[in-house]
């Protein structure tokens, strides 16, 4: 049995570290400034058998500009429509304030259950204070503390009784979605068969990371506009992309390290970082007005370290005025500046008018069985006896290193071991002709190929050489 939770109030309530508690573990962004949280994101929680998925939202409240706070209350409005309940977090040491009277007439309209928390309740004056927000007409204020874990047992029996009465009056569907044109939680995909793709979409700020994942979701999930600097979290949503299922993450812009000083920044650049840990394939988005720039080239060769499997798209490609570069050129200083993505996909598209989004898809697609192929051992040893005919290892001091065989010991991304004497020896450039051999005969472009030579392993020092008739001892 699962239901839908949105968790919803002003900013600066504690409605990010309560979804936190909820779910176990420290995954939405937390600090003291107010309006941190913006996107929506979907959490799992559980008690007693029964499943809940916990939606993060902005407070509706914030210092934003009128159109920036009509868009998170729409997000906020799309997630109490669509949730089978709603925990409504009020601050117990500020008391009731006109933004709380607000979300409780919105609340008492189209919310379908309401729980009342009055969070921050640690101290015994607080407790008492909490009573006063029975005039917010939305029932018993229940005394909490998200921070110290207060009071959330209680919270999550009173969440299993609105699952029990849920499952007893009607179905409704166990995952939460919202329709094309609204906005709110995570758009699931269907049952597929095997693991769907991760992808990461990652650039500079304002390169339209979160216009491409909309675009390619089909509605208005993540919030949009020209300021840079808008996504903070990294999110993902879990989508059936033209036939492919994959999981997307929208991600926070990177900035030069030397510019991020905010506490708030870093932790978005954190998050950043670790959706491309978690990925399969990273779609580096870069500003056709403006490409390859260094920290582009930076970002490009961030994943590339991580060992995804990397995919290059040059975005707002219909702004011709602004573009100062043709495809031909673009793709010349691509191959020049990024040698370690050889072969890798460069894409013109346009994440607002949709151009260039079905190359995209089969490029990702491509990448990723790039990135999970397997090369038999007799082809590779083959391969390895021609590339040392054509050009032999060094021989440092008189003494040829000696290479005797080669085998891929991993995939995701591509791992290979050369058995040979003398490993030290081997100097970058020889290994760097290794890798492009293997990337140009295997067919492996634009991935991050791991090459390791070891030594043979020392004899056997038990092993005496003698050896012993059988039926005779010593």
């Amino acid at each position: 049995m699962t239901i839908t939770v949105a968790i919803v109030g002003r900013p600066n309530v504690g409605k990010s570290t309560l979804f936190n508690r909820l779910i176990g573990r420290r995954l939405a962004l937390v600090d003291d400034r107010p309006g941190v949280t913006r996107d929506i994101r979907e959490g799992i929680a559980g008690s007693g058998g029964v499943r809940f998925t916990i939606l993060d939202t902005a407070g509706v409240c914030g210092p934003e500009t009128v159109s920036f706070e009509a868009d998170l209350r729409k997000m906020t409005d799309g997630a109490i429509k669509a949730c089978d309940a709603c925990l409504f977090v009020v601050d117990a040491r500020a008391g009731v304030t006109g933004a709380d009277r607000d979300l409780a007439a919105m609340l008492r309209k189209r919310a379908s259950r309401v729980i009342l928390l009055a969070n921050k309740a640690e101290a015994r004056d607080a407790v008492a204070g909490s009573h006063e927000f029975y005039a917010l007409g939305i029932g018993e204020p229940m005394p909490i503390s998200a921070e110290h874990g207060e009071g959330i047992g209680t919270v999550l029996d009173r969440l299993r009784m609105i699952a029990e009465e849920r499952a007893e009056t009607a179905e409704r569907p166990e995952t939460f979605r919202t329709e094309p044109g609204e906005l709110g939680g995570a758009c699931t995909a269907g049952n597929h068969a095997g693991r769907p793709i991760q992808i990461a979409v990652i650039g500079r700020p304002n390169a339209g990371k979160s216009t491409l994942v909309n675009r390619i979701v089909g509605y208005e999930r993540f919030l949009t506009g020209p300021e840079a600097g808008i996504t903070r979290d990294a999110i993902s949503v879990s989508i059936d992309w033209r036939g492919t299922p994959v999981r997307i993450w929208d991600t926070a812009g990177l900035r030069r390290k030397s510019r991020v000083r905010e506490r708030l920044e870093r932790l978005s650049v954190s998050d950043a970082l670790r959706a491309v840990r978690f990925s399969d394939v990273v779609v580096v988005l870069m500003d056709a007005g403006c490409p390859l720039e260094s920290q582009d080239l930076k970002i490009a060769d961030l994943a590339v370290q991580e060992g995804r499997a990397v995919v290059v798209a040059a975005n707002k490609w219909d702004c011709g005025s602004g573009r100062r570069w043709t495809a031909a050129d673009l793709g010349e200083r691509f191959t020049r500046l990024l040698p370690q993505l050889r072969g890798a996909p460069l894409l013109m598209i346009s994440a607002r008018t949709g151009k260039g989004l079905e190359r995209l898809q089969d490029a990702v697609v491509s990448a990723h069985d790039v990135w999970n192929r397997r090369v038999p051992t007799a082809d590779l040893n083959r391969w390895l006896a021609d590339m040392l005919a054509l050009h032999p290892p060094p021989a440092p001091g008189g003494r040829r290193v000696r290479m005797r065989y080669i085998t891929q010991v991993k995939t995701r991304p591509p791992g290979f071991i050369i058995m040979c004497s003398r490993p030290e020896e081997i100097d970058e450039s020889y290994r760097r002709y290794l890798i492009n051999g293997l990337r140009d005969d295997f067919d492996f472009p634009g991935t991050p190929i791991r090459l390791t030579l070891r030594a043979r392993p020392e004899r056997n020092p038990f092993r005496t050489g003698k050896s012993v008739r059988p039926g005779r001892r010593g």
